[in-house]
């Protein structure tokens, strides 16, 4: 029998995809070319599904001989270890990101004589229309708080925005371009406490109580599918912080951020500007391993914040702490800085390269926004978190339509600052 190579995503299986299959059938055996999560986010969203969860799909489909992994959108080096006889493919690949892969792949098959078959596309199915559908159902518990780990499995680099409400949700939700014939969209929501306690016109000092913050929690999740983090402050006393990680667990947050300080929370940008008391390493230490024990899966993330820089300490002693906070526990280690511009976490960044095991790395760039993704990724940022600029982009607008209403004693000369209301209307689903 001759070998017939079909590449898929797989997430969504249509009768598109079975038609393909059915099609290989006709030229040989089929061995199915699944794309890998990591394959799958290097160009769109993360899937649905895991890849271990489509390849029991995929080889539960008639005629499917085998599944093997594809890493990368490049067929080549699956082409070059199997040499199929066929590659077969829909024909809507001539235009977009993969024309490139499919004038490769032409010229991959030359080597052995291969040949690339092109099925008409199966009209009347919409992929796009699909996720859309899938989307607008929302999501479990279950599927969010895994997502964050998948996510920072699959990707070079995750990206997450702050939200305060669930408009601002489903901005983080709904926001993408295409770049570069590449999707690009933010993958999940960090929920600040910072705009959270702005947004309800309170100080940043931990005022908020958790009663209050899970009701935000709930209006984003109403609206919205991706994974969120949760700014946890200090923490609070360890007793307490058991409680607060056991609540988020439970609602489908995916992970915990919580900073290495005592006392009365100020916000770290104040930096020494304002009497602020950094935590013992034994104690932090502590937090985390006590948390740690309390929760119920493997899935949930805490996230040791290092406040080391913020307190104009050394790296050393940023260091030490990431490998202590490491060893009880931490899922992931959030390094902070006031600086204007990233030198002082590219040198942290190099150092943390050195231990030996190491967790994700996490930065919020808001003073040395100078920074890029790319910048980050070269320095081995696993996750950048945009940390209040939907909130601090709206302040400047509201003000500037009050201003105008007193101004002119009417809302005519505001409407150049205001969206149509229809589009307001529009924007959410179910007007």
């Amino acid at each position: 029998m001759k070998k017939v190579y079909v590449a898929m995503s797989a997430d969504l299986i249509h009768p598109g995809h079975l038609n393909i299959i059915n099609a290989a059938t006709n030229y040989g055996e089929v061995i199915i070319g699944l794309l890998t999560d990591k394959a799958i986010a290097s160009y769109k969203r993360l899937p649905y599904l895991s890849y271990e969860q489509r390849k029991i799909i995929m080889e539960n489909i008639k005629h499917v001989k085998e599944v093997v992994p594809q890493e990368t959108l490049d067929y080549a080096p699956n082409l070059l270890k199997l040499r199929p006889d066929y590659v077969v493919h829909g024909d809507d690949w001539k235009s977009g990101i993969q024309k490139e892969t499919r004038a490769k792949v032409i010229e991959v098959l030359k080597e052995w004589g291969g040949q690339l078959i092109e099925i008409p596309y199966t009209k009347g199915i919409s992929s796009t229309y699909l996720n859309a559908t899938v989307r607008s159902c929302g999501t479990t518990n279950e599927i969010r708080i895994k997502m964050l780990r998948r996510l920072l499995d699959a990707k070079k680099i995750v990206r997450f925005l702050e939200a305060h409400n669930g408009l601002t949700g489903l901005i983080i939700e709904n926001t993408k371009i295409v770049k570069d014939e590449k999707s690009i969209e933010f993958d999940g929501i960090w929920l600040s406490s910072l705009t959270d306690s702005t947004a309800k016109g309170k100080p940043d000092i931990e005022c908020i109580d958790l009663t209050s913050r899970l009701q935000t929690i709930n209006e984003i999740m109403e609206v919205t599918t991706k994974p969120i983090i949760f700014d946890g402050d200090t923490g609070g006393r360890s007793e307490h912080f058991v409680f607060t990680v056991k609540t988020l667990e439970r609602v489908g947050v995916s992970a915990v951020i919580i900073e290495d300080k005592v006392g009365l929370k100020m916000n770290s940008l104040f930096g020494t500007d304002m009497p602020q008391e950094q935590d013992t390493i034994e104690n932090f230490s502590h937090k985390i391993s006590h948390a740690k024990n309390a929760l119920v899966t493997e899935d949930f993330m805490i996230i040791a914040r290092i406040e080391s820089l913020i307190m104009n300490k050394s790296i050393d002693d940023a260091i030490e702490r990431a490998q202590a906070y490491i060893k009880a526990g931490a899922d992931g280690i959030m390094i902070h800085s006031k600086q204007k511009e990233p030198s002082e976490i590219f040198a942290f960044c190099r150092e943390y390269k050195k231990i030996n095991y190491r967790v994700p790395l996490i930065v919020v760039p808001s003073t040395y926004s100078i920074v890029t993704e790319e910048e980050l990724i070269e320095a081995g940022v696993n996750l950048v978190i945009y940390g209040n600029h939907l909130l601090r982009s709206a302040y400047p607008a509201m003000i500037k339509t009050a201003t105008s209403i007193l101004e002119y004693g009417r809302s005519y000369e505001a409407s150049k600052y205001c969206i149509d209301i229809n589009e307001i209307i529009r924007l959410i689903p179910f007007n």
